[in-house]
């Protein structure tokens, strides 16, 4: 499997280096610093060199690396690169190079738990915190019945949950979160359109109780006949990712969501869309080239969500040619200047109602250059938040939490649609 660990800083430092087979040397740490963080043409996340492969994932200011001479799950390696980043953070808030450094002993502890001669173990940072501790010293007694606690834990079917959780109010908050991505062409035509969802979940419930979880969901929704007309508000979900605690077999057969949830705030799914997306913004951008000297723009901006709805720090960013010596500009809504760092307007506008529309209207003027080239006119960016709203058309159904003592819990359920990469060609 891993044959071996390292993290580099963008230097290529080497900053934790860990071997945990004898199939290589630590002076491979060398090659990958030569020929990966040296060399600026290298884009891809996988390199073979010889019979080594090397699996780098860049986050911050650092490299995580794991190498193998073995034929391995790529997904599986790139998921454990990911998983120790998730730990990082759950124990140090940042995971950058301040902090690897600061904290190196207890990385190298870490790594020999969530890491067995190369094979991944348990790397949820919950259970880690148990017994990987950087809290004072306690007593013999308490050691002894928090070692009673991590056994079960690490070993039973639940390990990232413990079973002696209380609280005094039970409750449950879900997030649905989505970055709808859109590229439009200058004729108006939609090039690409698609939705990445992810579903957070904060999970305040005492004992180990068993929660069933119900989506719009086209398949599940058409498989019941007494649903069936009722399918027009559904979705039609691409692929989806689930959280470890979310039971598949049960999904597989009935596409239920049924999970034992880990204390506190977690990624219970993510999903992917592309069918029957809602827009929230439409721009009709008019850009005139009047001879070499100006351009003429006019934005207009169309909210397609609901007027009782509104999206929060909206901001286009609005090219304009790299010889512009100065741009006069107005918007009936919000503040626009020229950033001449960006080559771009800059739009603001902090509160936009669903249903209203706003327009800029403004002016370049372009210094003469020796050898014209033509503007390539890169794409209108776009960057908003619309609470209460999703692209997708997305709904949770329901919520329900099974737990022995059969306490009555209280669910929140919150929706926010925020850009991805929303591009308007002009």
């Amino acid at each position: 499997m891993i044959s071996a660990f390292f993290i580099y800083n963008q230097k290529g430092e080497v900053l934790i280096s860990r071997l945990y087979r004898q199939d290589l040397k630590r002076s491979i740490a060398d090659i990958f610093r030569i020929q990966v963080i040296s060399n600026t043409d290298v884009r891809s996340p996988i390199i073979t060199l010889g019979s080594t492969s090397f699996f780098h994932v860049r986050h911050e200011n650092l490299y995580i690396v794991a190498l193998t001479k073995w034929n391995a799950n790529a997904a599986l390696i790139f998921e454990f690169c990911y998983r120790v980043i998730n730990v990082g953070r759950s124990y140090f808030g940042k995971f950058d190079e301040e902090a690897v450094k600061a904290n190196f002993v207890l990385i190298y502890e870490l790594l020999d738990e969530v890491l067995d001669f190369g094979y991944p173990q348990n790397s949820e940072a919950d259970t880690l915190k148990m017994y990987i501790t950087t809290e004072s010293v306690k007593s013999e007694r308490a050691v002894m019945e928090d070692s009673a606690k991590i056994t079960i834990q690490a070993t039973g079917a639940t390990s990232w949950r413990r079973s002696d959780v209380k609280y005094r109010k039970n409750e449950a908050f879900i997030d649905v979160i989505e970055s709808v991505n859109l590229l439009l062409s200058a004729q108006g035509n939609v090039l690409r359109a698609d939705v990445a969802g992810q579903i957070m979940m904060r999970a305040y419930l005492s004992g180990t109780p068993e929660c069933k979880f119900g989506l719009n969901d086209k398949v599940l929704l058409e498989k019941d006949p007494s649903n069936r007309r009722k399918t027009s508000n559904t979705v039609e979900i691409d692929d989806c990712q689930f959280h470890q605690c979310v039971k598949l077999g049960k999904f597989d057969s009935d596409r239920t969501i049924s999970f034992i949830p880990p204390d506190g705030e977690f990624e219970l799914m993510r999903y992917r869309t592309s069918d029957n997306i809602n827009l929230p913004f439409k721009v009709h951008p008019v850009v005139i080239e009047i001879g070499k000297s100006k351009i003429e723009y006019r934005i207009l901006v169309k909210a397609n969500f609901s007027s009782k709805l509104y999206a929060n720090n909206v901001v286009l960013n609005i090219p304009t040619p790299l010889n512009t010596a100065g741009v006069t500009c107005t918007a009936s809504s919000g503040k626009a200047k020229y950033v001449p760092a960006e080559n771009s307007i800059v739009w603001k506008i902090p509160r936009f109602q669903g249903q209203s529309e706003f327009t800029l209207t403004g002016e370049a003027n372009l210094t003469a250059m020796t050898h014209k080239k033509a503007w390539s006119r890169p794409p209108i960016s776009m960057d908003f938040q619309v609470l209460m709203f999703t692209s997708s058309g997305l709904l949770v159904r329901f919520l329900k939490v099974f737990e022995k003592n059969n306490y009555q819990s209280v669910k929140w359920v919150r929706y926010m649609t925020k850009a991805g990469n929303y591009q308007i060609r002009f």
